[in-house]
């Protein structure tokens, strides 16, 4: 019997052996082909690990340049690290500058016969400026998004702190409240904003004071920031919460109101800019130039009228109108 035993025992020990020394299945082509992509996908799926990868090294003089850059991505909500957005800036600046450089003198020497060297001289202005604003753009657009998610905050505020209130006076407690502003079904910045502080609260163990004095660091909203600092200072001292967030809503209500006064009157000024500037003045160069054409004169150097009247049409215009429109964004509130 117990030689029995002995046996089944090596039996099962050999067993087990054999299923751990079995080689493992060996992928097919189109597994491996997949794997591979998966990977490359994973390395390679953002622009921002692309020029991370090719610059980031090579990024440490530069930085103190960007030094302002940090918090306004900070507050922008652009998932982007801030060694990485910058290597991102200087790889899409060279870029982008290369390609100006090789597409203007093909440009103005098959479409408007300019010589070789004149067209070439162009080529390295024009790579210098889309240099130049490429990096001005990849600055500015933190700030812009920053802005952008600011204002919106502020427009919704008058009703996110009614909507608070109501739910405070019903006896939800201080994390439900921002749960529930977070699963909205209308997409709000507020949303946003609440999904931030639920993730601290559940994912990271946050308590609900913690989570909201994060948010507050981060928000590139005074107004807001102001709310959520009381909503803090108010649960701290026990005070009566649905009574702070009414007076609140009552508070930004007005400041909207005062708001949208303000905005008309931008809106009258932008108008009369918009007749003078996209409008009257073009239509006065247009009449000019092709009257200048006509008598056969009036260029600037090897700019004839007629280069001139399209640089105007195809490019002056259409620029003027983008820009007049990105100020008509960022002055116009969302409700």
């Amino acid at each position: 019997m117990k030689s029995n035993k002995a046996l089944e025992k090596i039996r099962a020990i050999r067993n087990r052996l054999k299923a751990m020394i079995r080689p493992l299945p060996k992928k097919t082509s189109k597994q491996k082909s997949k794997a591979s992509q998966e990977k490359l996908k994973s390395t390679f799926g953002k622009p921002y690990s692309i020029a991370y990868q090719l610059l980031g090294r090579k990024m440490g003089r530069i930085l103190p340049l960007f030094t302002d850059l940090e918090q306004n991505l900070h507050r922008s909500g652009l998932r982007a690290g801030f060694k990485a957005y910058v290597s991102l800036t200087v790889f899409s600046a060279i870029l982008i500058a290369f390609l100006a450089f090789a597409i203007i003198p093909f440009l103005l020497i098959c479409a408007f016969n300019i010589l070789l060297l004149p067209a070439i001289l162009f080529g390295v202005g024009g790579g210098l400026f889309a240099f130049a604003f490429s990096i001005i753009g990849f600055y500015v657009y933190p700030i812009y998004r920053a802005d952008k998610i600011r204002r919106e905050l502020e427009d919704e505020l008058p009703f996110t702190t009614g909507y608070m209130a109501i739910l405070s006076s019903a006896g939800v407690p201080s994390e439900k409240i921002f749960y529930s502003m977070s699963n909205l079904t209308v997409p709000l910045a507020i949303s946003d904003e609440a999904k931030e502080v639920v993730r601290d609260v559940n994912l990271f163990g946050l308590d609900i004071i913690s989570a909201l004095e994060k948010a507050s660091s981060r928000t590139p909203s005074e107004r807001f920031r102001e709310m959520l600092e009381g909503f803090i200072s108010t649960v701290h001292s026990g005070g009566n919460l649905a009574t702070y967030l009414r007076e609140k809503s009552r508070q930004y209500m007005k400041l909207k109101k005062i708001g949208l006064k303000k905005f008309s009157d931008t809106l009258s000024m932008l108008s009369e800019f918009y007749v003078a500037l996209l409008l009257t003045g073009p239509l006065l160069l247009v009449i000019m130039l092709a009257v200048m054409a006509m008598l056969g004169g009036g260029g600037l150097g090897i700019l004839d009228p007629s280069l001139l009247l399209n640089l105007l049409t195809y490019l002056g215009l259409p620029l003027g109108a983008i820009m007049f429109l990105i100020i008509l964004d960022a002055a116009s509130p969302k409700w």
